[in-house]
């Protein structure tokens, strides 16, 4: 069993130990005072045994090291900017204006074309692209502008990467040509020209005559007549011989050189007008001997 002095030396030195027997009457007077220096400097001696001082903080070097870490962040973030600027400048440069993606007018395709709409007027419009990149061209533009050339009723533009185009255009026949002396002028069904012509092969176009082109394509009775034309299957274009406008509730085509005359009136319900053409001239029965089948009023036709 330790002695009362070896259970005296294994007391920490820095608690305050009251002399004699446990429960004894204890003399405050006698109790050793507490040197909190010395405690102080118990508590902050270093494993060496060399006192050391709490760290104080340096408000200034702080201040310097926050400026030096914003001005990193701030150097940082300015590089990545140069250089998402500068990858962003040269990736537009290559799309848009290098000669890497450049249309010229060698590479512009054109199908489609025929003696009412020549390669040379869709040619025209296509070239206005060549100079540009292709990223830049417009094809739903382009189309446009070529649906707007009379004659032409559908126009594809597709690109085709790095650097052309293809133009591919239907180019319908004239619905009518308008006959003034010894010129024919070729017209769509929207009145629109063509262009003019003499001694033309008129074969399969129906052909009518006019005093004055400029003045007749002002006329109701003319569109009307052109709208009629332009819904007739080819099948019946192709054998009308003589077109008559003499009013715009009057329009009358000739078929085969008199073989049958047709008064279709206006131009209003011409889906039912053509259905009874159809059914009258394809039945024997019906059509007999009669030569004119006027459908001007088409729910009551009448055969002459």
């Amino acid at each position: 069993m330790a002695s009362h002095d070896e259970q005296h030396l294994q007391q920490p030195l820095d608690v305050t130990v009251a002399k004699g027997k446990a429960g004894a009457f204890v003399d405050a007077r006698a109790l050793r005072s507490e040197d909190y220096v010395a405690e102080t400097l118990h508590q902050t001696t270093g494993p060496l045994g060399v006192a050391s001082r709490p760290k104080v903080v340096d408000f200034t070097a702080r201040s310097k090291e926050r400026k030096q870490a914003s001005v990193r962040v701030i150097a940082a973030r300015v590089a990545i900017a140069v250089v998402i600027a500068a990858a962003t400048a040269g990736l537009t440069w290559l799309l848009l204006f290098s000669s890497v993606f450049r249309l010229e007018s060698n590479a512009i395709s054109v199908a489609g074309a025929n003696e009412w709409v020549s390669e040379q007027t869709i040619h025209d419009i296509a070239d206005k692209q060549s100079g540009k990149s292709l990223f830049l061209v417009s094809s739903s533009d382009v189309a446009d502008q070529l649906k707007a050339i009379p004659g032409v009723s559908e126009a594809k533009v597709s690109k085709h990467f790095p650097k052309s185009l293809n133009v591919t255009v239907t180019a319908q026949k004239p619905t009518a040509m308008l006959k003034s002396g010894d010129t024919l002028t070729a017209v769509d069904s929207q009145g629109r020209v063509l262009n003019s012509v003499k001694n033309a092969d008129t074969q399969g176009i129906p052909v009518i005559e006019v005093k004055n082109v400029e003045t007749s394509l002002k006329s109701r009775s003319l569109k009307g007549a052109l709208t009629i034309l332009g819904s007739l299957p080819e099948s019946m274009r192709q054998q009308i011989t003589k077109v008559t406008v003499a009013t715009q509730d009057s329009v009358t085509t000739t078929l085969n050189n008199g073989e049958h005359v047709i008064v279709w009136g206006d131009s209003s319900q011409l889906k039912l007008k053509m259905a009874e053409v159809d059914k009258i001239l394809n039945d024997p029965n019906v059509i007999g001997n009669y030569k004119q089948v006027d459908v001007s009023a088409p729910s009551r036709p009448i055969l002459k």
